[in-house]
């Protein structure tokens, strides 16, 4: 295949952790590469060139949790940031986060390409409701919409939905087992592919924006 002259590289960022009884394992790359592929769609543009998902990324708080695999938040780090600095070949790379626990990496990333002067932007996933952060109404309602196939709903049980501000000392120390049994933050039975249809659709247009800004203001002769 070729590629247009200096596109945009579009990097998906997904994870590989337990999401209750009732969501896949690869949840978080499933959702970012549809909503990075539906905002492209919308783009109706040669300007972009989607990357394969990352599939495991930093999900160490999910450890205890059979399936879940991790690289950890420094190894993470480290990868995207030699993943952007080898696309010379790009006039920039939007990384499209859809997992939350990658937040201290990809801060870590945005420093690092700053300081090397690597044209990028990172937006991530959003709309979940603060006591509904994992496996919940949120994410559950979306896998409905996208992959209703891969949703056991017979298996969902509503988990902790204490807010994650009050969560996050306890999860950063002991992990998520410390605080749900189930591995779910929020209540994923009250879930329907209709309210996953408007999660994705919020997401979709706030991403087609940032592409087109991206694709608008960044140098194609750079």
């Amino acid at each position: 295949m070729t590629l247009e002259a200096h596109p945009v590289l579009v990097l998906p960022i997904g994870a590989y952790e337990q999401h209750g009884a009732h969501l896949p394992l690869d949840t978080d790359t499933r959702i970012a590469t549809a909503i990075a592929q539906l905002a492209l769609l919308r783009c109706q543009s040669s300007d972009f060139v989607l990357a394969p998902a990352l599939p495991i990324s930093a999900s160490d708080e999910h450890q205890g949790f059979n399936g879940t695999l991790s690289a950890g938040t420094h190894a993470t780090q480290e990868f995207l940031v030699a993943v952007c600095r080898s696309a010379t070949w790009s006039r920039g790379v939007v990384l499209v986060n859809g997992h939350g626990g990658n937040a201290d990496a990809l801060q870590s990333v945005h420093y690092a390409l700053d300081d090397e002067r690597i044209t990028h932007a990172i937006w991530s996933v959003t709309g979940a409701a603060i006591t509904d952060t994992h496996a919940g109404h949120f994410e559950t309602s979306i896998m409905l919409h996208l992959f209703p196939e891969l949703v056991q709903r017979d298996t969902a049980t509503i988990g902790n939905t204490t807010a994650l501000d009050q969560l996050m000392p306890t999860m950063r120390k002991d992990g998520l087992r410390a605080v749900s049994l189930t591995g779910v933050l929020g209540d994923p039975t009250t879930a329907t592919a209709v309210d996953g249809g408007v999660f994705v659709e919020q997401n979709v247009l706030s991403l087609t924006q940032v592409l087109r800004h991206c694709a608008s203001t960044w140098n194609s002769s750079s």
